[in-house]
């Protein structure tokens, strides 16, 4: 061998361990790639059924990198079950037909966690098109997959929300819209599917009436750069008006504006119960200030005062517009005199943490006087100070009831004068009645004496005239009792449990003289279940006696009968008819006769109706009159029973 040969075969070694160490490197940095990337490669020699795997293939399904091959069986039971069937039709199919094959598939590492893997394949085929190998690669996947699904589930959750809230996303530069949310577009009525509307385009959703105010917002966004939030409307395709809710904020890179991005938030439920809020407050402000009544929300041991109606102030006689008045001011308007009472009332319901409801007079700041009702209410879940109520004026209502005592009392001054006028009618009939049974007993006494007088004394004559000398004073004294207990000035305000009948018998008694010197007859016809009444007596005996009376001289020229009828109607009342055969009614003016001071009599006061009908009524009742169909007429009137009157 010469010194030449020897050169070349050095320099042939020295290329080839060059060569070697830069396939080495080579595949170093490939492996390395390949660690980065999660990509490892195969190559499987179909004729021997042979897999020969990278190291960061080994790495993917979880094993320790490893040379040779590896069994095909082994790499099947790793695919999932669910996916083995997939993976391995589409590598049939890629050798069958040549196409390269792409499978997405899960494998189970021998540790059992489950990871993602991309698999991507080539088949190599011979001169006469015999598929000899399939190369490819595997690249796992995992994380870029929970990503992809962990970003998925973020825009659902995002989506979802936007629809639930009726809340739509946008972004908008100086070119126009270029975002818009799928809520946004439903929000407006439009198909998700289209592209954001031009400025123009959206500025035609927005109602003709907003139209102007939407304009100088879109001018100011393009010049202040600001942020914004208004409300405005839209007119949806249908016709149907929406309230949306607009928030923007201007985004900027290093200083320089770029644009905006915000929502678009559909308010219109919101809205709507906003403006029926508005309403009911207004309607509960005039119907506040109709009544005279204001309501309040206040902590009275702290004097904080969380509501106080404008109504509440006026009240007081502040202007509601001069802002909140400390709850000490309001306090020292209590009228000095009432003050002392107030404060032990109110600070002792506050104390006890019970409900108080009070009456007490203020000084307004002009010196007017008024009289005030205050209702409080405590929550017992509240602190101990903490009420809510109402106070309201009831100064007109205290000087009406007033007034209206003042005419009960005149009315009662009136009953009595008309009760001494219907006594002057039957003075006469009242004396005969009383000076019979006086004379009578006179007669019995003096055969008394003489009875007394015979030797020996007749005793049993004596004792029966004796008995008629009694007889007769009780029946003087009947007359007397009832004569002094219809007269007495006045009328008791207590009622009590009476007999009707009782009644109709001490006024046919007391009437009994008056009838007969004009040939009345009277007839009781009272049903023997007739209720008892609650009533004041003496009212009821006015009641009787003036249509009696009034019965009676009806008929003073011709005589009749006098019915006295009693039943209960369907509404379980009391019904009284007091029937003549007189002259009858007033033509046309049967309404008119209860009227003060109407009369048809020559020396009558006209109040005698009058008065029967306020009696009446003020137990609740009605008094009314009827023609007969044949002579006379009819008063009736009804008032409650016993049981009705305590119910």
């Amino acid at each position: 061998m010469t010194a030449a040969d020897m050169t070349e075969r050095k320099r042939a070694d020295e290329e080839r361990q060059a060569l070697s160490l830069k396939l080495e490197e080579s595949k170093a940095r490939l492996e390395e790639a390949q660690r980065v990337a999660h990509i490892g490669h195969y190559e499987w020699n179909l004729i021997a059924n042979r897999v020969t795997w990278s190291d960061e293939l080994y790495r993917i399904y979880g094993l320790r990198p490893q040379e040779g091959s590896i069994d095909m069986a082994m790499v099947g039971e790793m695919i999932h079950p669910d996916d083995r069937e997939h993976v391995f039709r589409a590598a049939e199919e890629a050798v069958r037909s040549g196409v390269h094959t792409e499978a997405e598939h899960r494998v189970i590492r021998p540790d059992g966690e489950t990871r993602i893997v991309q698999g991507l394949g080539t088949v190599k085929r011979d001169a006469s098109g015999r598929a000899y190998e399939m190369f490819g690669t595997v690249q796992d996947i995992t994380d870029r997959k929970r990503a992809e699904e962990a970003l998925k589930r973020s825009q659902l959750y995002l989506n979802e929300g936007q629809r639930l809230a009726h809340m739509g996303s946008w972004a908008f530069n100086a070119a126009g819209f270029d975002y818009w949310s799928s809520e946004l577009f439903q929000v407006h009525g439009l198909d998700p599917r289209g592209k954001p509307p031009t400025v123009e385009e959206y500025l035609d959703l927005v109602h003709p009436e907003d139209r102007d105010f939407m304009e100088q917002q879109v001018h100011k966004m393009s010049v202040e750069h600001r942020d914004f939030d208004f409300t405005k409307r839209i007119v949806r395709s249908d016709g149907q008006i929406r309230h949306v809710r607009c928030v923007g904020v201007p985004l900027s890179d290093g200083g320089t504006f770029k644009g905006f991005i915000g929502t678009g938030i559909d308010v219109t439920e919101q809205e709507l119960l906003t403006q029926e809020l508005r309403r009911e407050q207004a309607y509960l402000a005039e119907a506040q200030s109709l009544t005279h009544a204001g309501s309040w929300a206040c902590n009275f041991l702290t004097g904080e005062i969380f509501h106080l109606s404008d109504e509440a102030l006026r009240i007081y006689g502040f202007d509601p517009s001069q802002g909140p008045i400390p709850f000490e001011r309001l306090y020292k308007a209590t009228h000095p005199e009432d003050e002392p009472a107030l404060r032990g009332k109110f600070y002792g319901a506050i104390q006890a943490r019970m409900d108080y409801d009070l009456e007490y007079r203020i000084v307004r700041p002009d010196g007017a006087i008024r009289t005030l009702r205050s209702l409080g209410h405590h929550n017992p879940s509240q602190e101990i100070g903490e009420y809510l109520g109402i106070t309201m004026d009831i100064t007109e209502r205290k000087r009406a009831e007033e007034e209206r005592e003042r005419l009960r009392q005149l009315e009662a001054d009136l009953a009595h004068i008309n009760r001494v006028n219907m006594m002057g009618e039957l003075a006469t009939a009242l004396a005969h009645e009383i000076k019979q049974p006086i004379a009578a007993s006179i007669t019995s006494a003096n055969a008394l004496l003489r009875w007394l007088a015979h030797d020996p004394p007749d005793l049993e004559r004596a004792r029966a005239a004796a008995v008629r000398i009694e007889q007769d004073n009780n029946r003087a004294a009947d007359v007397i009792n009832s004569l002094r207990s219809f007269y007495r000035t006045g009328t008791p305000a207590e009622r009590e449990i009476v007999d009707v009948k009782e009644i109709v018998g001490e006024m046919t008694v007391l009437l009994r003289v008056e009838a007969d010197r004009h040939s009345v007859k009277i007839h009781p016809e009272l049903e023997a279940d007739t209720p008892k009444i609650l009533a004041n007596r003496v009212q009821l005996q006015q009641v009787f006696i003036n249509l009696m009376l009034n019965a009676i001289e009806a008929m003073k020229d011709t005589g009749g009968e006098l019915t006295i009828r009693s039943r209960v109607n369907p509404e379980g009342r009391l019904l009284v008819s007091i029937s003549d055969t007189g002259v009858g009614l007033p033509a046309g003016r049967s309404e008119q006769i209860f009227d003060p001071f109407h009369t048809t009599k020559p020396q009558g006061t006209g109040m005698g109706l009058t008065i029967t009908r306020s009696i009446v009524e003020s137990y609740g009742g009605r008094v009314w009159a009827t023609v007969n169909q044949g002579a006379g007429a009819t008063f009736h009137f009804t008032l409650p029973g016993e049981t009705e009157a305590h119910g």
